[in-house]
């Protein structure tokens, strides 16, 4: 009896990964045992297999299904082996353009000596290269993605390469019933991630008269059409008060996600609203209220507050982001981000960061881990100073960080975010800690939180010796 693999499924092996599968449509790869991946690798058509109670339960999952001998298979779907590590997913800036001079980014249309775009060309010649290590799925990127003359045919590419979109961060204003209608027609169903920086300050931020109007009407574009938003709300001293206010509008929209993001201190901002950003215990304190009173309001949109909680309200539960771990995962190998180790960040120029959260930083002080016109990015995934970043175990940080090793809460909290710490190190230290967690747990916003949401069940509570 011959079988084949479905389109469904790929078999993939990479330095220090193997027996893994990709599945259409999902991001990361999945493990699977020596015996099933070895009888996956059987099923190409040409190997006559006895029956076999796993064979059929492969057929069951829809990884392979009955052909006669010489079927074709899908050449996405054969055997792949890398000699470079495991890296899924690619974050690529196809612009730093953008049609918007908002207050706070560095990607603003004035910034001209920032506004570099990727050619289609050179979009083509990063995308065979990832695809060449095996990265499977992409966050489209700007500036303003969709600002770039040839976007449409960068999606396109994308998907004719076997590699799919999983997340577009836009500000919406360009966002067309005609476009929808084409990423339906390619396959591309991606979370669209629009900003929206509050009711009554949308325009402001923005610096666009009819931004709020035409954003509002974007994210209503595409819930009609079937697509998930998730809506990126800025937050500050000048906004915060209406934050409830703009989670009942978007919720009403259909909106899936309402992230809260806190305006940090960048030179920008701070020269466009001086003293708006909100302090750290500021942030924690105003979030939390916030919390509090959207636990009560009946809202089902679930909200993630950037680097403090994530609220799901159809189950009453919530979780703190300032607890990674638990004490019984903690293993000093475990990477310092989860997003740097499997996500490849990529620039307008074509430099190669751990995540474009840094980019800025980098290119002010001068940095450079690599860039794909100079060196290919199977190099850079073997072994170089931007691997050696993006892999960084705990190990490494609290070798290198005294606070971090002597702290009590680090088996929770790992750290903190890398670009944070980078952020708020006055030596360019990669391994800084992020102060913002230090805040968190040792003023006692944990106690706090936990007290405040108590009617809420907490999902990942503090465990730590």
């Amino acid at each position: 009896m011959y079988y084949r693999l479905t389109p469904k499924v790929a078999l993939r092996k990479w330095k220090y990964v193997d027996r893994a599968i990709y599945l259409k449509g999902v991001e990361d790869a999945q493990k699977v045992s020596h015996e099933d991946f070895d009888l996956l690798c059987l099923c190409d058509a040409k190997h006559d297999l006895p029956e076999d109670p796993r064979l059929e339960n492969l057929e069951k999952k829809g990884f392979v299904q009955k052909c006669e001998k010489g079927d074709e298979v899908n050449s996405w779907s054969l055997l792949h082996e890398y000699d470079n590590f495991y890296f899924p997913k690619m974050n690529l800036m196809v612009t730093g353009k953008c049609n918007l001079n908002c207050l706070h980014c560095f990607n603003a249309k004035d910034n001209a000596p920032l506004n570099s775009e990727l050619s289609y060309e050179d979009v083509l010649h990063i995308l065979d290269q990832a695809r060449d290590i095996g990265v499977n799925a992409f966050t489209l990127t700007g500036g303003e993605p969709l600002v770039h003359p040839r976007f449409m045919d960068i999606v396109r590419a994308i998907y004719e390469r076997n590699m799919f979109i999983f997340e577009l961060n836009t500000n919406g204003l360009l966002i067309t019933e005609k476009m929808l209608d084409e990423f339906k027609a390619i396959g591309c169903d991606p979370l669209i991630k629009i900003s929206f920086d509050g009711v009554g300050y949308h325009n402001w931020i923005r610096q666009h008269p009819k931004a709020e109007e035409l954003t509002l009407k974007a994210i209503s574009l595409c819930v009609k059409n079937g697509f998930r938003v998730k809506a990126q709300v800025q937050v500050n001293r000048k906004n915060v008060s209406v934050m409830m206010k703009t989670a009942e509008v978007l919720d009403k929209l259909g909106v899936e996600t309402m992230r809260i993001i806190r305006t940090t201190e960048a030179p920008r901002w701070e020269k466009n609203a001086p003293q708006s950003s909100l302090g750290i215990e500021e942030y924690y304190e105003s979030m939390l209220k916030f919390a509090c009173e959207y636990a009560t309001s009946g809202l089902q949109m679930e909200v993630d507050v950037w680097q403090f909680l994530r609220l799901k309200p159809p189950h009453r539960c919530y979780e703190l982001v300032p607890i990674a771990c638990n004490k019984h995962d903690f293993n000093l190998r475990i990477p310092m981000c989860k997003g740097n180790r499997g996500m490849i960040a990529v620039s307008s120029s074509g430099e190669v960061v751990p995540c474009l959260q840094m980019s800025g930083y980098f290119l002010e002080k001068g940095i450079s881990l690599g860039n794909l016109f100079n060196t290919p990015l199977k190099e850079l995934t073997k072994d170089s100073p931007y691997l050696d970043l993006a892999i960084a175990p705990l190990l490494k940080q609290i070798l290198e960080n005294d606070k971090c090793g002597n702290c009590k809460y680090y088996k929770a909290c790992t750290g903190g975010c890398p670009a944070l710490g980078l952020l708020y190190s006055k030596q360019s230290n990669f391994y800084h800690e992020d102060i913002t967690k230090c805040v968190f747990f040792e003023n006692g916003w944990y106690e706090k939180t936990v007290d405040a949401l108590k009617q809420w069940r907490l999902q990942n509570p503090l465990d730590i010796d």
